[in-house]
């Protein structure tokens, strides 16, 4: 992916997070790598309303290399992802479900086998003040193992290849804090235990789960 599909990319996923109902005015960011660049999100901008144009490039230390605006205050969380772990993309959300988990809980449980996309348990990273580097270092060690992690008080992180996949986690995240917020209004949510993952994973592998197929032929209606 070069710099300028990169920057297209944040720009597109900016606006879905708004739509998806993920983030609200400037809350949130969103970053996408194309080899030693990365385009991110600027700070301040209206998510709903990025354009292509306003997106930053910056290099692999967040040094600012083109781009009207200033980067995200959170570029060091973006920056440390990226290199520590290896992903392409960072997305970062105040969702409403998920910024609920992670104001009540210091863990968010795997309670349905989706949750494995995820890593299974989502951390969520001790508070510290938006912006700062403590903030960067803290979720980024979260996300060891992981392509989610949630931040006390404050909100949510998910990584992966592109910003596209990152984005779909968010929504697998907001969707899966839904779910144990509201199993845990009626009692105790029971968890999936290292049996239980296992054998989904084994499951998915077998019937290659989450991929179409062709019909078999003498099935086919």
């Amino acid at each position: 992916m070069g710099v300028r599909e990169a920057r297209e990319q944040v720009a597109v996923v900016a606006r879905r997070l708004a739509a998806e109902g993920l983030v609200l005015g400037t809350a949130g960011n969103v970053s996408q790598r194309a080899g030693d660049r990365v385009a991110v999100s600027p700070t301040g901008a209206v998510l709903a309303e990025l354009g292509a144009g306003d997106v930053c490039v910056v290099d692999l230390d967040g040094h600012q290399l083109d781009g009207p605006l200033a980067p995200t205050s959170e570029l060091d969380l973006h920056i440390g992802a990226i290199n520590r772990h290896g992903c392409g993309a960072v997305v970062h959300t105040h969702a409403p479900m998920s910024t609920a988990a992670a104001c009540v809980l210091d863990e968010l449980p795997c309670v349905h086998y989706a949750m494995l996309a995820l890593g299974g348990d989502v951390p969520v990273a001790p508070y510290a003040t938006f912006g700062t580097p403590a903030l960067a270092e803290s979720v980024v060690d979260a996300l060891e193992g992981r392509t989610a992690a949630l931040m006390a008080s404050h909100g949510a992180v998910t990584v992966g290849p592109d910003a596209s996949a990152a984005l779909e986690l968010a929504l697998l995240l907001e969707w899966a804090a839904t779910v144990y917020l509201n199993a845990a209004r009626a009692g105790d949510p029971r968890v999936l235990d290292q049996d239980e993952r296992g054998a989904v994973i084994a499951a998915a592998l077998e019937r290659g789960y989450g991929s179409t197929k062709p019909a078999n032929a003498g099935e086919a209606q």
